[in-house]
């Protein structure tokens, strides 16, 4: 087990986690000021969520929060296009954050007729996304897996490292939710914390993991940041039965950047 891996166990255990995580977000808002100041001056149309709204979903970092949630946004238009004529068709971001990803789909497929949807349970969150972000249809859920949407209703979900912070009993409710609401034949895209994160584990974690056990870090808030999931390919591929999987990926390491694993699945 690696220092950091160590100190993030022990903090954990004795329930200091999420408040080291906090302490962490007032260094990096001191150490990222500058930079985000100098975004957002030469950006000065973009409207940019709070500080810790951002922080929580994502990062501390303005041009990463825009610049990158477009790039993302981009990505995924240009690989479900491949399985799903994105044309009169409802898309739903489940887990949206502040709308780092769903507030550009809209212009990308300007045009399209489409509805957009985006579902979080952070309530702050979802209240500033309905002042700020237009065309989008934002909905507050609970951890619950439930959503006010009827059944077959979405051609295109996608949910960006949502799963990585629910409970193995969150990964079935919420799997069984989205194939409820998602169309026959309709694509769902999720990203997840796969094989690239071994280097992360300890020995014993590895151990479940290598038996193909889904391997959870609670002892903190589920759906917090800090609570972290980490998904075998056999579990996934068990979890994912009831569809068909069209395309599993595993990007590779670049330096310090470990990429999540890319699954996308046809119900």
């Amino acid at each position: 087990m690696n220092i950091k891996v160590f100190f993030s166990s022990l903090l954990r255990k004795i329930n200091l986690l999420q408040f080291s995580d906090t302490v962490r977000f007032y260094i990096l808002k001191v150490k990222n000021d500058k930079s985000n100041r100098a975004f957002k001056k030469r950006n000065s149309s973009v409207l940019f969520p709070p500080d810790y709204l951002m922080y929580e979903s994502f990062q501390l970092n303005y041009e990463k929060y825009y610049l990158g949630g477009r790039k993302t946004a981009e990505w995924l238009v240009e690989e479900v296009s491949k399985y799903v004529d994105l044309q009169e068709v409802n898309i739903l971001d489940w887990g949206c954050g502040p709308a780092r990803i769903i507030r550009h789909i809209p212009k990308l497929l300007e045009n399209k007729n489409n509805g957009y949807y985006a579902t979080d349970y952070n309530k702050k969150t979802i209240e500033w996304n309905q002042k700020n972000i237009p065309k989008v249809s934002f909905n507050l859920n609970t951890l619950d897996a439930k959503l006010p949407y009827e059944d077959n209703f979405f051609d295109f979900i996608y949910g960006i490292s949502i799963f990585t912070h629910l409970s193995e009993k969150k990964h079935e409710e919420w799997f069984a939710e989205l194939y409820r609401v998602l169309k026959p034949k309709g694509i769902l895209l999720l990203t997840t914390q796969g094989e690239n994160f071994i280097s992360k584990l300890s020995l014993s974690e590895v151990e479940a993991f290598r038996g193909g056990s889904l391997v959870v870090r609670g002892n903190v808030t589920q759906g917090h940041r800090t609570y972290s999931a980490f998904q075998p390919k056999s579990y996934l591929e068990n979890l994912f039965q009831p569809m068909e999987i069209v395309q599993h990926s595993e990007p590779q390491i670049q330096g310090n950047y470990i990429p999540q694993d890319i699954w996308i699945v046809r119900k």
